[in-house]
């Protein structure tokens, strides 16, 4: 590997383990706030739910969307602007977006690694297995109560909460119905996930799922994704749905924007 591309995936990793930097102007649109303290995550998280127009309006239950980096100043704006845009043109189906906040990211997305290389990154914690029981005992009973909401729920996220929604899909598939993923960080662990892939779905559950997820052109993140995607085509349970988007033309820092579109289209519908 020459020094510019080494250079660059150590920049990439950097940026996937720390709060995104890019700033971007996006409306912030009505929406609700609650805390809900918690004992697997031992504090307080903020949590950001939008809920589409016409939730008011009649006494229906929706379907809801999680999302990590789900903070005012994060990526919740721009996702809940987007689904409004889909839903009034009639591209989607109405949904609730329920935005997680971030206290420290890096710690919460990353699992379990054995991979002395990803000390300098992230915490060694396996924070995620603590976050996603957060998410599932908690945040979900907590949402269940003060919102009418089905039972189809799924979850989108972008580089480290690329690399949760992975984890989550491949580790506990009943979690979600449905599953998004942009570039997501699977160096992680040694590329543990892609390694074990084809094993791992070897003991998938017999249940419809849906999965999308895409790579940019970030090569330390692309080979992997593509290794995922050939274990899918070899390996996948009839009972999964899927699609992998191969986003050449795109950088890690721009995918998201990029594809959430084609991704909420394809993956909400039934």
């Amino acid at each position: 590997m020459n020094k510019a591309i080494f250079f660059l995936s150590i920049i990439s990793l950097i940026m996937s383990c720390k709060e995104k930097g890019m700033v971007y102007n996006d409306p912030i649109p009505l929406h609700e706030s609650l805390t809900i303290p918690s004992k697997y995550v031992n504090e307080d998280r903020v949590i950001n739910i939008w809920t589409p127009t016409n939730y008011q309006e009649s006494l229906d239950s929706f379907p809801v969307l999680y999302m990590p980096d789900g903070g005012i100043k994060e990526d919740f704006p721009h996702i809940a602007n987007t689904l409004e845009k889909l839903i009034l043109e009639n591209k989607i189906p109405p949904f609730i977006l329920v935005g997680i906040e971030n206290t420290e990211r890096g710690r919460d997305l990353t699992g379990f690694s054995e991979a002395e290389y990803d000390r300098q990154f992230c915490p060694m914690t396996d924070g995620a297995k603590d976050f996603r029981a957060f998410i599932s005992e908690e945040l979900m009973p907590e949402i269940s109560k003060k919102y009418r909401i089905s039972n189809k729920k799924g979850i989108i996220g972008e580089s480290l909460a690329g690399l949760f929604v992975m984890e989550t899909f491949f580790l506990n598939p009943n979690t979600f119905n449905f599953y998004i993923a942009m570039d997501p960080s699977l160096w992680w662990n040694d590329h543990y996930l892609t390694k074990n892939a084809d094993s791992l779905l070897h003991e998938f559950p017999e249940q419809r799922i849906k999965l999308w997820f895409a790579g940019s052109s970030a090569g330390d993140i692309s080979k992997f994704t593509q290794s995922v995607e050939k274990s899918l085509k070899n390996n996948a349970p009839s009972t999964l749905c899927w699609k992998y988007s191969d986003e050449p033309n795109e950088k890690h820092n721009t995918i998201f924007r990029a594809t959430k579109e084609k991704a909420l289209i394809w993956t909400l519908n039934d």
